[in-house]
């Protein structure tokens, strides 16, 4: 369900309920882009069922869904486009184009090109926990992560969000854990696995990468001791969720481990049981990732207090 974690915290003078939520997301439904439009984006139904709810509240958590669709034309394309919309314009009137109406012609090339652009479609999986105060979303960039809070605080009136941010940066706890003497040292509940990347500073800029190794060795600490620091870290938690921490508290990669699904709660299967997989899903999912990210901003030494 979850595949990257961007993590805010919600400012202490918002909440809302679901419906409260689902009103006021209703006015900015996701609506396809028109023949000649460039790029839609709005709210759709996390359960996947048209016309449904735009928040589903599951275990006391709320989800969400962003969608955002962008067609795109080749640069080379256009231009093209508008060559030959200009040499028509020669050709029948005699005169070149001066700067202006060239720009115009460009825009009007893409107009006529976007109908036939092939749509490029992204959803965000965005989940709130009211009692923990948490925004989280499943999104790999922070670009990405800052249209989707924008749209969601301009939705939301009084909701404000800032990112999560520690005591210890990431990249000093993962110096740390990967210059210590055995993985006694390693912080409660998480063990370092076997993929990092290292980067140098200035002038080379070097980086190196090691993937599928051990990580406990004198390289790395060479590398270290050197001037490289680690930017991204495979961990796991618990031996029940994996991951890969970055040097900006951002959570890829991230993949529930063997078992996680397999229990009691872990829900029907099979097509008249969609909607109790979605319910399980969600409740494992999220009851997992918030005593991950307790241990792993308590392996951060805290959280900031602003």
């Amino acid at each position: 369900m979850f595949k990257n974690l961007i993590v805010y915290r919600i400012g202490p003078d918002w909440s809302a309920t679901a419906s409260q939520i689902e009103d006021a997301l209703d006015a900015a439904r996701f609506v396809p882009c028109s023949a000649t439009q460039e790029k839609a984006a709005g709210w759709i139904e996390p359960r996947g069922k048209a016309h449904g709810p735009l928040v589903e509240a599951v275990a006391g958590q709320y989800m969400l869904k962003f969608q955002i669709e962008t067609k795109a034309v080749p640069g080379s394309v256009v231009r093209r486009k508008a060559d030959e919309l200009i040499a028509q314009i020669e050709a029948t009137t005699g005169r070149k184009p001066g700067k202006k109406e060239s720009k115009e012609l460009r825009e009007d090339a893409l107009q006529q090109l976007l109908p036939n652009a092939f749509s490029r479609e992204q959803m965000v999986l965005v989940w709130i926990d009211p009692t923990a105060r948490l925004l989280v979303l499943d999104v790999s960039s922070q670009a990405k992560a800052d249209e989707v809070t924008t749209a969601l605080v301009t939705a939301l009136p009084g909701l404000q969000v800032a990112l999560l941010q520690t005591n210890v940066t990431p990249q000093t706890a993962m110096t740390n854990w990967l210059t210590a003497a055995s993985p006694d040292e390693w912080p409660a509940g998480l063990s370092v696995e076997r993929e990092c990347e290292l980067k140098g500073g200035e002038p080379d800029k070097s980086v190196v990468k090691f993937t599928r190794h051990s990580l406990l060795n004198d390289e790395i600490r060479l590398h270290i001791s050197q001037g490289k620091l680690p930017t991204k870290l495979a961990l796991s938690w618990e031996g029940r969720v994996s991951f890969v921490l970055t040097e900006g508290l951002q959570v890829k990669k991230l993949a529930f481990l063997e078992g996680v699904f397999s229990g009691p709660d872990a829900g029907a299967s099979g097509k008249d049981g969609k909607d109790d997989r979605f319910d399980a899903d969600v409740a494992i999912s999220t009851s997992e990732l918030n005593k991950m990210l307790t241990d792993l901003v308590a392996a951060l030494g805290g959280e900031v207090v602003r």
